[in-house]
């Protein structure tokens, strides 16, 4: 324990220079801008800023990334509360409660709750992430080919499960992003799959164009095809957070808290699902639940609370297991393996102070937020005045040269544009995108595990289904697929008593 802190000190202050010090608060204000942006998510924004941080430092490359992911999801909560548009997905809890507030003449009070919950949660989740990531980091050491051939599977299953309303949806898309996993050539012999004769395709897809194009060029195309509103901002009062608040909702902050973080944990799920899983639970626990989306206090931080909280849960299963628990948190491992890190089961022995940079990282994202939810809310509001015609094609220049800048590729370009597509059209039939980037990051691991499994066995599948962490994977997994069946939930059902 004693060591963590001394690792966590000499991390903060390696990053108290004046250039990370600039870094941290240009890239929060960007996060913030992005996030507050209707239409931009904290995906696209973490993807783009990918692109442009190819040359930095690995260190201050990671540093402007989580700063920009977490400012973008606290972002969201602005528009949420003045114009009732979730800035992103994270933060459409937000709007029912906190634009309500906003109705009432709250609109300051409301964002210092937002302001209050989202730096609290997230140094909830901090302090899980320097807590758990060492001990999983131990546990991660005992799986093998075997396990983490499940564990991707599990994280698929559950990302599908819990990411859209019909789960079959949800596993359709994983499937398509594991399937574009395979496209090039093979790890062992080098055979070419899916190539159809292409040099370009038997590299198989790089990863950060995929994503640019499913979130960002996607999220255009969308913003693209809805009509743009008149932006009419409510006048607001004093965004001072009040420690009043924050006393009186001290369980709610908790209790969301815990729920935010274990959601970010579990693979693929992500900070909107975080967001109103904290909200029902508010709701539930609340004696007064009448008042949850006509302007509850409590609703408000609790969706602020959860949805922030998730970004450091999210992040523990990046570097225990190689597994992003959310899909902003998918970009940034794809940044990391790029950056020279390798996250999963050895990073507490190949570079054990690297979780105490990411916990240091994560400290001054959350200063940076903090910073710019109590002095440039006014500043923020003009931001949101911005047409979209404006808007729609500067992003659109971003996707298209961050995209080429990776590896200087125009082939990068076509498929950021084709995914683009593609996510567009999974958007407008209901299919959630999150599975796919899932199955996209998790499907090489899911591959590899199996064949060298197949490998270590001479061939047999008994290991898959015998070992311990195996059988406790494989057997969670038929458990969830089944009960997303109503003949199985049925036969679960408390069945009502005849009448007498």
């Amino acid at each position: 324990m004693f060591d963590g802190l001394v690792a966590f000190g000499h991390s903060l202050a390696s990053f108290a220079t004046p250039m990370s010090l600039g870094l941290i608060l240009a890239s929060s204000l960007v996060g913030v801008i992005i996030g507050a942006l209707p239409g931009l998510t904290a995906t696209m924004g973490v993807a783009l800023m990918t692109t442009l941080t190819i040359k930095m430092p690995s260190a201050q490359a990671l540093l402007v990334l989580i700063c920009t992911y977490v400012g973008a999801i606290y972002g969201g909560s602005r528009s949420a509360i003045l114009l009732n548009i979730p800035g992103t997905p994270a933060s459409a809890a937000a709007c029912l409660d906190g634009h309500a507030l906003a109705k009432q003449g709250l609109a300051g009070r409301a964002m210092g709750i937002a302001t209050s919950g989202s730096v609290l949660g997230t140094l909830t989740g901090m302090f899980f992430l320097a807590l758990f990531t060492p001990v999983l980091g131990d546990l991660a050491l005992k799986f093998g080919a075997y396990e983490f051939f499940w564990l991707a599977l599990f994280g698929v299953v559950i990302a599908g499960t819990l990411t859209g309303g019909d789960p079959l949806k949800g596993w359709i898309a994983g499937v398509i992003g594991i399937l574009c996993a395979s496209v090039g050539q093979e790890a062992v012999y080098a055979h070419d799959r899916f190539t159809f004769g292409s040099r370009d395709l038997a590299g198989g897809f790089n990863l950060v164009p995929a994503l640019v194009g499913a979130f960002g060029f996607a999220e255009l195309l969308m913003a693209a095809r809805e009509r743009a509103l008149p932006v009419k901002v409510n006048p607001f009062d004093s965004v001072i957070p009040r420690l009043a608040d924050v006393a009186r909702y001290w369980k709610t902050i908790v209790r969301s808290g815990l729920i935010g973080t274990f959601m970010g944990i579990l693979p693929g799920v992500g900070e909107d699902v975080a967001a109103w899983s904290s909200y029902a639970a508010a709701k539930r626990a609340s004696k007064e639940p009448e008042k949850f989306g006509k302007g509850s206090i409590d609703g408000l931080m609790a969706a602020e609370t959860g949805d922030n909280a998730c970004v450091p849960g999210a992040i523990i299963p990046v570097l225990t297991l190689g597994i992003p628990g959310s899909a902003p948190a998918a970009v940034l491992m794809a940044a990391m393996l790029i950056h020279g890190v390798r996250p999963g089961p050895m990073i507490m022995t190949e570079a054990p102070t690297f979780v105490y940079d990411v916990v240091a990282m994560m400290m001054y994202a959350t200063l940076g937020i903090l910073l710019y939810g109590l002095t440039l809310t006014n500043v923020l509001i003009k931001v949101l005045m911005v047409p979209k015609p404006v808007i729609v094609p500067i992003i659109f220049v971003l996707c298209v040269v961050g995209s080429f800048a990776i590896a200087s590729r125009l082939f990068d370009v076509w498929v950021m544009l084709g995914f683009g597509v593609v996510g567009y059209t999974l958007r407008r039939l209901d299919y959630p995108v999150a599975p796919l980037v899932l199955g996209m990051v998790l499907g090489d691991l899911m591959e590899k595990g199996l064949r060298r499994g197949l490998v270590l066995s001479d061939g047999s599948l008994g290991p898959f289904f015998t070992r311990p962490i195996s059988a406790v994977l494989w057997i969670t997994i038929v458990v969830v697929v089944l009960l997303k069946f109503d003949v199985v939930r049925g036969l679960f059902r408390r069945r009502p008593r005849p009448a007498a």
